[in-house]
């Protein structure tokens, strides 16, 4: 593979990586806002919906075009953190996405809305695999998979504090506001100009050119094939699980504003502690094995999380699905990032994941369609057994390089 490599430095692995907690704490906090802001549309689609004259389904597609976009970002933002560094994309992209956001709220219609929203995905498809490939060219390869878990489980924080937002926000001055809020994200750019250090593995495996960096992510393209499988599954389950789940709440249960943010918000603290447990875990049992186990033992919480008849049942249920969900989830960056070679590890694993995500970008549209024609429960259940079962197969079928050294 074409690289500008020094042949005269000593190898990155006698090099103790310099700032990994920072590096750790800012992808990890990247993420939690780029997920908070998304979360926002999820919890207030109803209100949205009223105020645009728009049907759940219409409104599920601009949730739908926000997934979509996220492979756009990706492709940007990973070609700059491969050619330029982990750092200066990732600032540009935080700062991106922040104005998009805020201009959210002040959207007049359901067409700008849509096309802010478009926008945002963009934004959102970069912070993902830059933070990634930062956070993990800087953690000490036998502490991976658990700080895999602390950064993935930045979504679900950000998802936690998204309901929190609507709890408090929502009820006294409309969806608005939160969108206001979404606008945080700005500041942490200075944060990672000031205390984040590059990677070192970049500075050592970079490319000298771009023509270089195009050889070298075609030279993989079936891993790359791969990857963006395996993420279609992955967010697949996710987005099955997680996007129209307070709109099941208010249709099937009848839950008002802050029923809906408290529960997911409860939900969420299992989807945390879920990440963190899978992805110690999978630092001693192996990656692969520890997604596959998260997700078999997701299948289990199917009846009590979408056909419970108590409220006790159904907020274990929603604890528990989040816990093996975001269990799952929480090898991810850590097994991606160690399957992508160092050349390209900017690009590969977001790109492929943002891919994925567009693979999988329907899914809380077909279960609202599906749901207008049963219920719900029945929707997320058949979508929930089916999509788990499938990313079972595909994280089994493939390889894993656990604890691999980089550089």
């Amino acid at each position: 593979m074409a690289s500008a490599v020094d042949s005269t430095s000593s190898p990155i692995s006698s090099i103790a990586p310099r700032g990994h907690r920072a590096a750790v704490f800012a992808s990890f906090l990247g993420w939690t806002l780029d997920a908070f802001d998304f979360f926002l549309v999820v919890f207030a689609l109803t209100a949205i919906a009223k105020e645009f004259n728009k049907t759940d389904a219409e409104m599920a597609l601009t949730i739908t075009v926000t997934l979509a976009l996220r492979p756009v970002g990706a492709f940007i933002f990973g070609l700059m953190a491969d050619r330029y560094g982990r750092k200066l994309p990732l600032m540009i992209d935080l700062v991106f996405f922040s104005i998009v956001e805020v201009l959210s709220g002040f959207a007049p219609n359901y067409a700008t809305f849509f096309l802010l929203r478009a926008l945002f995905g963009i934004g959102m498809g970069g912070e993902w695999g830059i933070g990634a490939s930062l956070a993990m060219e800087k953690a000490p390869s036998g502490k991976r998979g658990i700080l895999s878990g602390l950064l993935q489980e930045g979504y679900a924080t950000g998802y936690l504090l998204a309901a929190v937002c609507y709890f408090f926000v929502f009820p006294r001055w409309g969806w608005r506001p939160m969108f206001f809020i979404g606008g945080l994200p700005a500041l942490l750019a200075l944060f990672v100009r000031y205390r984040v250090h590059e990677s070192e593995v970049w500075e050592r495996t970079r490319h000298k050119d771009w023509a270089s960096l195009g050889r070298g992510i075609v030279s993989h393209w079936k891993l790359f094939i791969y990857l963006t499988l395996l993420m279609a599954g992955m967010n697949l389950v996710s987005h099955g699980t997680q996007d129209m789940y307070p709109t099941f709440l208010q249709r099937d249960w009848g839950f008002s504003a802050q029923k809906r943010a408290a529960l997911t918000a409860f939900s969420m603290v299992g989807a945390i502690i879920g990440g963190i447990s899978f992805g110690y875990l999978s630092d001693r049992v192996g990656r692969r094995r520890s997604i596959v186990l998260a997700l078999v033992l997701a299948i289990a919480m199917i009846p009590l999380w979408a056909f419970s008849q108590s409220l006790a049942g159904l907020v274990i249920g929603a604890f528990a699905m989040q816990f093996m969900v975001q269990g799952a989830w929480g090898v991810i960056p850590a097994h991606i990032s160690e399957l992508s070679p160092d050349s390209v590890r900017g690009f590969m694993p977001g790109f492929a994941y943002q891919c994925g995500v567009l693979l999988a970008s329907s899914i809380g549209y077909l279960e609202a369609l599906l749901a207008a024609r049963t219920s719900y429960a029945h929707s997320m259940a058949i979508a929930a057994l089916t999509v788990f079962s499938v990313a079972a197969i595909i994280c089994w079928a493939g390889r894993e390089k656990h604890a691999i050294e980089f550089g």
